[in-house]
């Protein structure tokens, strides 16, 4: 074999001139290559300010009286965490499985990435926390051409040292746990908690943890509510546990005992149509959208509700909010069933005393208003054709009160379905402050999404009565105690303005002869309530509805003493408050502060409030409306009801309320007071010709009554909701007379049962 020559000096010379001239460009080159990437050659890099002030996109969140996060407005779903409120066992799991060196490398991890290029990726990424939160914050996910995707990792580099820079160590974990995305609507760790376990981060177990961090690999695929991929996520979970063991965060005798835990999961994805509170949640975003606008940033620019990560302080109570929705769920639930037993022999159900030509009127703007009429009509289809489709049956997933049910109808069909369900509308609130501590709008935001407590207006029957009353104990200086004459009574034509003559009858077509006002409200006596407002005349009834608070259009006609009135339940409840209270109206308060993302108070209310009755008259009705669940038609909160209706709760303390039926029972009241709590509650069909036949079935005793009954139970067993069983508190020297027993028997001089005298 030939031997090799050997390497002249001068050969040895030329080969390394040109080692370090390919060394020093490639040098060189890599230089240029970063610095055409830093000064945006290859795209935009993020300024100075885009690194001090990411864009976070956060959600606004609402926040009920007792600290529970009711739910949010967002088009990302994030809230973000301070690091201080992370437990360490999660930070532990994270740095073990995500960046081993994270405190050690400034940003880029050498050792990690040249083991990376090595392999050409087989032995996994080098990216570190710094460069997953670049990618998360300013290029998103990268791109399969190489060139690109060499470009967007030395961005991701220069962007990531730059981080390193800007922020701690600890300020960069949670900006990173803060943006990732947890699917499931969950974006962030806070929001990724409390949807997969309903805790707050700080509360996570190490084993829930490790769940959360093992999703960050591939949250999709590590999806821990996807039935086919348990055993998967419990894996990924366990290889989480021993990364901490081999970063000595946690010992191999405790990793053992977690592994063999199964995942329990308390699942909450939080969207606009589920949780508690979904109807106030929406009245909410209207009322935060009229907000926005008329209060501006600094800057002069709009607050937005869904990426400027504002906290909403609201009065509603979540406890009390969820004991209301249970009792709406409970009553309707058997209520529904006695509607739809007493349909089966309508022809025309859920309507009554309809013409064909009224129903297909009724349907037809039913038709109209759908979702399906909207979709067709923009796809430039015509009416024939619209109208056509209504008929044709299809797939559709619907609504019961055992849940929601996939079955085959037509449109058209599924309209009048819906037609059969009983609504409800339901406020509760603190008479002195103006909270409103409960908003039930109707009994699902998902099916039926019209707000009967806040948006629809409904003939509010006797309860408008207490109005009545009021004013005639202000104008005609009467008393709870004086008496009046039950019988037949006619206010004649003219008087009033009275276009014919007006003749009220009692619903039970009895009259009681002399009976004082407290038992004549107490039993809901017609001729009463017209005897009244015949002395007063309707304007003044008017004039002092409206200043406690009522915004309806009332028509100046005496059949208004009966309820022939339309009026919200938020109405109707800051009214009756007004009683409570002293006779000094609070309108309904849903707002305490509004804070900006850095926990600025950006927003105070103020109450409105004014001067409505004097003390003496606002108690002297209080006493007229106990004697409606003492002798009238409230009393089955005493006894518990009877048939269905028949429950446990036998109240014993002092409750002043009023009953009301509307005209064919389309609509039931039942308004309930305690010293420091006023509930309105109002049941129907969405149609008025929906309803019961009987008056049994469809009045506000059977209707409504029970919903306050159920929901003022739970709260009385409920001890830290404090809600008052004590008596009213009496005017000292009050000028009226308000004790009807007392009045009477101080009058006799001999011991005999006062039930002989009609008083």
């Amino acid at each position: 074999m030939a031997q090799k020559k050997k390497m002249s000096a001068k050969d040895n010379s030329s080969y390394q001139k040109k080692f370090w001239k390919v060394f020093f460009l490639g040098l060189g080159g890599v230089f240029l290559f970063f610095m055409c990437a830093n000064f945006g050659l290859f795209g935009a890099m993020p300024s100075f300010d885009e690194l001090e002030n990411p864009d976070s996109n956060l959600a606004t969140e609402i926040i009920a009286s007792d600290g529970v996060t009711l739910g949010k407005f967002y088009r990302e779903n994030r809230s973000p965490v301070k690091f201080e409120d992370l437990p360490q066992h999660l930070v532990d799991a994270l740095i073990s499985t995500e960046d081993e060196r994270f405190y050690e490398h400034s940003g880029i991890d050498a050792r990690g990435t040249l083991r990376a290029a090595v392999s050409l990726g087989a032995d996994g990424g080098a990216s570190t926390l710094s460069q997953q939160l670049a990618k998360l914050l300013f290029h998103g996910e990268g791109s399969r051409f190489i060139l690109f995707r060499l470009v967007q990792k030395v961005k991701e580099w220069i962007i990531a040292t730059k981080l390193e820079r800007q922020y701690t160590k600890n300020e960069i974990i949670a900006l990173y746990l803060n943006r990732a995305d947890f699917v499931n609507t969950a974006v962030g760790i806070r929001s990724a908690a409390n949807v997969y376990f309903g805790k707050e981060p700080k509360d996570l177990a190490i084993e829930e943890g490790a769940v959360l961090v093992g999703m960050l690999k591939n949250p999709s695929l590590y999806n821990p509510v996807r039935e086919k991929r348990k055993q998967l996520v419990l894996d990924r979970r366990n290889t989480v546990l021993s990364q901490m063991v081999r970063n000595n965060f946690l010992e191999p005798a405790a990793k053992d005992l977690l592994e063999k835990k199964p995942i329990k999961l308390d699942f909450n994805p939080e969207s606009h149509t589920d949780g508690i509170a979904t109807y106030f949640r929406e009245y909410l975003r209207d009322y935060m959208k009229k907000w926005c606008k008329e209060n501006k940033k600094p800057d002069g620019t709009e607050y937005n509700i869904y990426q400027d990560g504002l906290k909403i302080y609201t009065t509603i109570d979540s406890r009390m909010q969820k004991h209301a929705e249970e009792a709406v769920d409970e009553h309707l639930k058997g209520l529904q069933a006695e509607f739809f037993k007493a349909q089966k022999s309508n022809k025309n159900a859920p309507f009554f005393k309809l013409t064909t030509d009224e129903t297909d009127k009724l349907m037809m703007r039913a038709m109209k208003n759908s979702e399906r009429w909207r979709l067709m009509k923009n796809q430039d289809k015509s009416e024939e054709e619209i109208i056509k489709s209504f008929s044709e049956k299809t797939d559709m997933r619907i609504f019961t009160w055992k849940g929601d049910r996939d079955t085959i109808m037509s449109p058209i069909d599924s309209i009048r379905y819906y037609k059969h369900f009983l609504q409800t509308g339901m406020i509760s609130m603190e008479p002195q402050t103006g909270h409103v501590k409960v908003w039930v709008g109707g009994i699902n935001y998902k099916h039926f999404q019209y707000d009967h407590a806040g948006q629809g207006a409904r003939q509010v029957g006797s309860t408008f009565k207490p109005f009545v009353y009021a004013t005639a104990i202000e104008q005609l200086n009467m008393s709870p105690c004086d008496s009046i004459v039950d019988s037949p009574f006619t206010i004649p034509r003219g008087r009033h303005n009275v276009s014919e003559s007006w003749t009220p009858r009692n619903s039970d077509g009895k009259y009681r002869g002399m009976i004082n006002l407290k038992k004549a409200l107490a039993n809901s006596i017609n001729t009463v309530s017209a005897k009244l407002i015949d002395r007063t005349g309707p304007k003044a009834v008017i004039d002092l509805t409206q200043k406690l608070g009522v915004t309806a259009d009332i028509p100046e006609q005496v059949s208004i003493c009966l309820g022939a009135v339309e009026i919200t339940v938020e109405d109707m409840v800051a009214a009756f408050s007004t009683f409570a209270n002293k006779g000094i109206y609070i309108k309904p308060q849903l707002i305490t502060r509004i804070e900006d993302k850095n926990g600025n108070s950006i927003f105070e209310t103020i109450p409105e409030t004014h001067d409505v009755l004097n003390q003496d008259i606002a108690y002297a009705v209080i006493k007229l409306m106990e004697g409606v669940t003492e002798e009238g038609t409230g009393t089955r909160l005493r006894w518990g009801g009877a048939g269905f209706t028949k429950y446990k709760y036998q109240f014993t303390n002092p409750i002043a309320g009023k009953t009301g039926t509307t005209q064919n029972n389309s609509d039931g009241w039942f308004m309930g007071i305690v010293p420091n709590l006023c509930t309105g509650v109002w049941v129907g069909c969405e149609d008025r010709s929906a309803r019961f036949r009987s008056t049994a079935m469809g009045q506000g005793a059977t209707m409504a009554l029970p919903i306050w009954g159920l929901y003022m139970d739970k709260c009385y067993k409920d001890d830290k909701l404090n809600v008052s069983k004590e008596p009213f508190e009496r005017p000292e020297n009050i000028s009226i007379k308000v004790d009807c027993w007392k009045a009477v028997k101080d009058t006799l001089d001999f011991d005999q049962d006062v039930d002989e005298f009609n008083f």
